[in-house]
């Protein structure tokens, strides 16, 4: 039998490009060096690292506020360092936390919860903290230094049957929204954005189309019946679906080779295989193939009226 702890995957996101500009021997110790780091900063707040795969980390927390802890300081701190590196070095940061039964077997570890912190690091994205409800549900005004955290609402997650209800921790300490919460007794997170107001804007080539959130959801594909059509031959008959779902705009991948985000700002790629997203601000949506692949076609997105664009409004003021 395991036992109840909360795990963390953090993953150094631009590693590619390191690698790229400085050659294999300095990126390694670069690499090495920062997840060495992220290693002492779990431990410092009480957790275990288990193991390191590749420019990533996992470590497992006794409970949950350890672990936010950790995870809050590490995404500060890392922020605060990178600011003066050349663009072409910064390596980001982008963290799953999950709670559940674990098992240890041999000094590795086992169980759901080790599988969905892993699948919400890849999901999050650079600077993003995502988390499960069981790890938000124990945190108190006390613990989790006056963290705040705002709710994405039911993520399917692949590999499980249902859909689970992710939050992201919000950790940048100037961040004094109206629109997110403070630890306390878990509740539900009202939407903050009138389905009348949201709004999505989706270029591509010539073709130009804006949906309400009340028009969703919809589909982008190559045939007539996608209320956006692409005509590619990448791109499947109904390749991606984009919803309206608790005050976010939602893009999920249904196609059969797959469907990339990238937000403005930010060189990651999210890539998407019957996995879905939460968009947010700007950015672009490759269908059928990677943005290394200069030819695949590109779909341009720009969301008004959501609560996560409220929410980045809020912040930049």
């Amino acid at each position: 039998m395991g036992a109840n702890k909360t795990v963390v995957f953090a993953d150094l996101t631009g590693s590619t490009g390191v690698f790229e500009t400085l050659g294999n021997a300095k990126a390694t110790q670069a690499v090495t060096r920062l997840t060495q780091w992220i290693g002492k900063v779990c431990e410092a707040y009480g957790g275990r690292v288990v193991k390191t795969l590749g420019d990533g980390v996992l470590a497992v927390f006794p409970d949950s506020a350890g672990a936010v802890d950790a995870v809050v300081e590490m995404q500060r701190n890392h922020h605060k360092r990178i600011l003066n590196w050349p663009p072409k070095l910064r390596m980001r940061l982008q963290v799953g936390v999950a709670s559940g039964e674990v098992v240890e077997v041999d000094g590795d570890c086992y169980g759901d919860a080790v599988n969905v912190a892993s699948r919400l690091s890849d999901l999050s994205g650079a600077d993003q903290i995502w988390a499960t409800d069981s790890v938000i549900e124990p945190l108190s005004v006390s613990s989790a230094a006056g963290v705040r955290y705002r709710s994405l609402g039911p993520i399917n997650i692949r590999g499980k049957a249902e859909a689970r209800v992710i939050y992201r921790i919000e950790w940048q300490e100037e961040v004094m929204s109206e629109f997110l919460t403070m630890p306390a007794a878990l509740q539900a997170v009202p939407s903050f954005s009138d389905p009348v107001l949201g709004k999505i804007e989706l270029s591509w080539l010539d073709v130009n189309a804006a949906f309400r959130a009340s028009d969703l959801p919809i589909y982008l594909g190559r045939v007539a019946e996608a209320e956006f059509v692409v005509s590619d031959q990448r791109v499947s008959r109904l390749h991606a679906k984009i919803e309206w779902r608790n005050g976010t705009f939602v893009l999920s991948d249904v196609s059969s080779y797959g469907t990339w985000v990238r937000f403005a700002g930010s060189e990651t790629e999210l890539a998407l295989r019957r996995d879905e997203c939460v968009l947010h601000g700007n950015g672009e949506i490759a269908l059928g193939a990677p943005f290394s692949d200069f030819s695949v076609p590109t779909v341009s997105f720009n969301l008004s009226g959501s609560a996560v664009e409220l929410e980045h409004r809020a912040s930049r003021r």
